[in-house]
Parts: structure tokens; C-alpha cells; sequence
């Protein structure tokens, strides 16, 4: 499925409406792909909220000659069609994701779809929230006035960069051209206090940019290290450092 095709895929994620490799698919370019992931997001709250808005419990009658007439209605195929941009802009690109949500909130009136989709769009709302609460903390240390910086090149072209702010007692680590660690494992980074290493978080094992805020209090620590860690971390170091960072003075 190529990259565009991708893009049109929201709607349909966010309705739950994707096959499971379909889904596995998009989720994968999501994790690249900012607007998307904001997209899918808006749309499922969107849905949810306008579903609870106007759900109503269907007739027995109704029930019975819609379960009757779907064993006889052929489903045609989805067509899918190239992304452009859609006349008025920003605006027709708000309407069109409206209709969709209000076309989801008279399905969702037959019976727990609508609790269902709520309960969803709820768990990604507060994946959202969380998202904004590590991207503003991030911002936080990166514009701190007292925020200094120090870079070094890792293994395989690599390249890291530290910036720690001793006022919020805070530091973040910013990785580019990290290779993917070997399956089943992951990076975890850690404080080094006078040579023993503190746990500060692991890393994302499917980018190979980012930026993390170290989990913890900078306090005396001298620097950072990053060690190969089996999936969810360990408590300890269990393997060498492959890279260690000198906290900028």
C-alpha cells in the first residue's frame, strides 16, 4: 500500500472499520506520521461524543428487518481515492470530518456500539494527552534560560545530543540515526552517578530520531549512558554501555 493511500486510511482506523493487516499497517506509518495520528485521534473523540449525543435504543421491529435485510444486501468494495486537497481548505477538510462523525453516531444508535466507541476514544484522548504532556516537558528543558547542551557522535553514524537544565533539575536526550536495537530488546537510557548507572526510561524501539526526557532528577549525576536492555528494561544494566554521554557543565 503506498504512502497516500495511507493517509486516507484514518477515518477508517478510527472507526475500527481496517482489517488486522490493514491496521497494523497504518499504525506503523502513524508512528512516523504526525497528522495522521492527530487525525485518527480527532475523529474517534469526535465520533464518540457525537454517538452518546444521539444514541437511542432501536424498536425490536427495527431490529428484526435490519438483521433481515443484511443477509441479503451484497457490500460493495471501498473505493479509494488519491488524496488531494479539498476546495476551501482547512475548512472543507473540518466539514468532511463532521459528516463522517455524524454518519458513525446514527450507526452507533444500535445498542453498546456507542459505549464501545466511547470507551475507545477515550483511551486515545488520554494517549493524546499524555503525548502533549512529555512534548511540553521536552519543550520545558529545551527553553529553559539555563539549558546547555552537549553532542557526541554513537556508534554506526548515530549522533546524540544531551541538554540539561540544572533549574528544573531535568535533562532530555536527543538521538538521530539510532539503528533498531535486535528483536526482543530495546534501549534503556540511565543517569550515571559517580559510576553507578540510575534508570532514566527506554526508548522507542521503532524510531530511529528522537527526543526523550530522562525519567528522573538529573541531581548529582556527571552524565548518561545507553545499554542494550531485554523488552521493558531491566533494573540494572546487563550489558556494556554502547554509548556514554558527559553532562555539559
Amino acid at each position: 500500500m503506498s504512502t497516500v493511500d495511507l493517509h486516507t486510511l484514518t477515518g477508517a482506523y478510527a472507526l475500527h472499520a481496517l482489517s488486522d493487516e490493514e491496521r497494523g499497517e497504518f499504525e506503523r506509518h502513524a508512528a512516523d506520521c504526525e497528522a495522521c495520528t492527530q487525525e485518527a485521534l480527532e475523529l474517534s473523540e469526535t465520533a464518540a461524543r457525537l454517538g452518546l449525543a444521539v444514541s437511542a435504543s432501536s424498536s425490536a421491529a427495527l431490529k428484526s428487518k435490519v438483521m433481515r435485510r443484511i443477509t441479503t444486501v451484497r457490500q460493495d468494495s471501498p473505493r479509494v481515492v488519491p488524496l488531494t486537497r479539498p476546495p476551501g481548505g482547512g475548512r472543507a477538510r473540518r466539514l468532511s470530518r463532521w459528516a463522517l462523525a455524524a454518519c458513525v453516531a446514527g450507526v452507533a444508535a444500535f445498542g453498546g456500539t456507542t459505549v464501545w466507541q466511547y470507551d475507545r476514544a477515550q483511551d486515545a484522548n488520554e494517549q493524546a494527552r499524555q503525548s502533549e504532556r512529555r512534548t511540553d516537558a521536552i519543550a520545558s528543558v529545551l527553553t529553559a534560560s539555563d539549558a546547555r547542551t552537549s553532542s557526541a557522535e554513537l556508534a554506526d553514524g548515530a549522533r546524540g545530543t544531551v541538554v540539561v537544565s540544572k533549574s528544573r533539575d531535568e535533562a532530555v536526550f536527543i538521538a538521530s540515526g539510532m539503528a533498531a536495537p535486535p528483536s526482543g530488546k530495546v534501549y534503556q537510557l540511565w543517569f550515571n552517578d559517580g559510576g553507578t548507572m540510575r534508570s532514566a526510561g527506554l526508548m522507542d524501539s521503532h524510531r530511529t530520531a528522537e527526543a526523550v526526557l530522562l525519567e528522573g532528577a538529573v541531581d548529582k549525576a556527571s552524565g548518561m549512558g545507553i545499554t542494550v536492555e531485554p523488552a521493558g528494561g531491566s533494573a540494572a544494566p546487563t550489558s556494556d554501555p554502547i554509548a556514554l554521554m558527559t553532562f555539559p557543565a
